[in-house]
């Protein structure tokens, strides 16, 4: 079967799902993404809202009868692929190849730490018992261990007492090996035609080489990056190195769990433990103020008693793990894991070295310092040059100005095919795009109030049904507050509640007003009439404190570049193509895009977001566009 005879009027895909039609730009994909499989080569394709990206290379992919490896940017895509999409193709085409969903390590019930805990629960907080419980009733019922089957919050406390890492896993050595969920999820992988992963997954086995995974990705014959316009931040993460206070005082309760059940006689080990884990709490004490992030050598002087109390302390803990080597699995695995923790803050304590950004980033309870590197094209070019494979980098979002000259210069790509396509929706007649008149402009310390009593009426003629984005969540909070005694829709606010729960509240109420920060910049899809204005407080510009965009652009200087033109321009475009694009999901939807930020009218590189952004037909008009609001309310 050909991929063109896949997609025809009376193809197997039109025959087998309700709705489905075919459209030209679909097509196009579809077959550069079958070319790319069949010559092995690197192709980029930019696939406009309403495309139709996922069945354009998931239907390749399976027609091709080749191993192949999809990435997403999101675990919630993943299950998408994994659970909808993919059943659907395979049935429509009559074929069945061996499908896989493989997640990382930290999603996957580790029997070892469940038992420890279960042995020595007295460690627990008490308000973890309860949770607690309910993973030791679902434990002996669960076939695959995915703690995503439980009634618990996706950052719910108890996971990390309950799932592995790469540096407490026992490997070969635990005695549930055989039985470990991980170990089989990655057998079944390694079986399959088509593995589900993610981009976490991806850089975290290929810069650590985590055991069972890494053969993997040797075996593929494609790897396909849906959300490809994520890799370059995610990918400097995993080729950096980050040491936490949380991550020492996992540790030290570890520790205090071998010396409860193996080491008993080593009452020494526990007080060293307990001794370092205080330790590693004064070293958050030791930076004053709420939770906060910046660049690491500007408070080197003030952290540095800590952490020399800190390292002491480390070096006693492993003066006494080191005379209990052998005397147990579990002992030799934390002396391991505390020289990599050591070995770790050397790394980041070294802030001379050249072509790294050195941060922290303190919340309530922890600090981590990081060191990110400046670029990874180099090795990302080289992991592609070491494997013969068709390589795909596909999203609604990658081209600036119509090229994809940024992203090729992050990844070092060289691509053979690429690709622009656009949205079939009809953006003119769909949408109106407003840059409001007369309101403040967008600084650091821009009022709320009258910002948002610009936007009020827009938000009433729309009957709710509003997106409101903002960069940061100071702003968020600010306009919350502010508009919970003006509207009678109801108000739903990041962070108050889980995102799903926001997303399913918002639908189901009908006229309801979301106010988002980052995360709803993208992969949240909402049709129809329920969303009918997004409104975006300001050019979503990275934030000039950021430690690495500071490390980047003085990098950008010394080699005689723009950094504004290479990298804070075109980062800003991306983020704001994709914020634009929650407004128009299907081809009847219609809605007003609202953007409140001048500049985009009076500085000149306003025009390189407008001719990035859709075609909506473009009014500084308020009145026209309540007008345009109540339309479709009307109608």
């Amino acid at each position: 079967m050909t991929v063109s005879s896949a997609f025809a009027v009376d193809g197997p895909l039109a025959r087998a799902i309700p709705g489905f039609a075919p459209r030209q730009a679909q097509l196009t994909m579809a077959e550069a993404v079958a070319r790319a499989l069949e010559d092995k080569s690197v192709a980029i394709i930019e696939a406009g809202t309403g495309t139709g990206k996922t069945f354009a290379y998931l239907v390749p992919a399976l027609a091709s009868g080749k191993k192949v490896v999809i990435s997403t940017g999101t675990k919630a895509l993943q299950e998408q692929l994994y659970l909808k999409d993919l059943p659907r193709i395979r049935d429509a085409l009559g074929r069945a190849p061996q499908l896989a969903l493989l997640k990382g390590r930290s999603n996957y019930l580790c029997l070892a730490r469940l038992k420890a805990r279960e042995a020595d629960a007295n460690l627990l907080d008490p308000r973890l018992l309860t949770m607690m419980s309910q993973v030791s009733r679902w434990a002996p019922r669960t076939d695959s261990g995915d703690i995503a089957e439980l009634p618990l919050p996706e950052d719910a406390a108890i996971f990390p007492h309950v799932t592995s890492t790469a540096e407490n896993c026992l490997g070969r050595e635990c005695p549930y090996f055989e039985d470990c969920h991980l170990v089989k999820a990655r057998k079944k992988a390694m079986d399959a035609d088509l593995v589900v992963i993610n981009h976490h997954l991806f850089f975290a086995d290929m810069a650590i080489k985590d055991t069972g995974f890494g053969e993997l990705l040797p075996q593929a014959d494609a790897v396909i990056f849906d959300e490809a316009h994520q890799l370059p931040d995610i990918a400097c993460q995993y080729f950096g190195e980050s040491v936490s206070t949380r991550m020492i005082q996992d540790l030290c309760k570890d520790l205090e769990v071998v010396v409860r059940t193996e080491l008993k006689d080593q009452r020494q080990l526990a007080l060293a433990a307990d001794k370092l884990s205080r330790t590693s709490a004064d070293l958050r004490l030791a930076l004053p103020g709420e939770p906060q992030k910046g660049n690491l050598r500007q408070i080197e002087s003030l952290l540095a008693p800590a952490m020399k109390r800190l390292g002491d302390d480390l070096d006693f803990v492993n003066q006494v793990l080191k005379q209990n080597l052998g005397r147990c699995t579990t002992a030799d695995n934390l002396y391991e894991r505390l020289a990599t923790i050591r070995a770790r803050l050397a790394r980041v304590q070294d802030t001379q070295t050249l072509g790294y950004s050195y941060w922290y980033e303190a919340s309530r309870y922890h600090l981590s310092l990081n060191l990110t590197p400046l670029s990874i094209a180099d090795k990302f070019e080289a992991v592609i040059e070491d494997k013969p494979a068709a390589w795909v980098f596909t999203s609604a979002t990658l081209a600036v100005d119509g090229a994809f000259d940024h992203f090729k210069a992050l990844l070092g790509l060289k691509p053979k095919a690429e690709l622009v396509l656009d949205s079939p929706f009809d953006y003119p007649h769909q949408g109106l795009w407003l840059v409001p008149r007369n309101i403040p402009e967008p600084t650091g310390n821009r009022p709320i109030a009258p910002l948002m009593a610009a936007l009020l009426p827009l938000i009433e003629a729309a009957g709710g049904r509003t997106f409101v984005l903002f960069t940061s969540h100071r702003m968020l909070n600010l306009a919350a507050d502010w508009l919970e005694s003006r509207i009678d829709f109801p108000i739903l606010v990041q962070g108050r509640a889980p995102k799903r729960a926001l997303l399913e509240e918002f639908v189901q109420a009908g006229n309801a007003v979301l106010l988002g920060t980052g995360s709803f910049w993208e992969g949240v899809d909402v049709r129809g009439q329920q969303l009918s204005c997004v409104i975006i407080d300001k050019l979503p510009f990275g934030r000039p404190d950021d430690p690495l965009l500071q490390a980047r652009m003085e990098d950008c200087r010394r080699q005689g570049r723009d950094p504004f033109a290479e990298l804070q321009l075109p980062q800003a475009v991306i983020a704001l193509k994709q914020g634009a694009g929650r407004l128009i999901r299907d081809v009847t939807d219609r809605g007003v895009l609202v953007i409140c930020d001048n500049r985009l009218v009076n500085r000149p590189y306003g025009a390189t977001f407008i001719k990035s952004l859709p075609p909506f037909e473009r009014t500084r008009s308020i009145a026209r566009a309540e007008a345009f609001l109540r339309d479709i309310n009307e109608n």
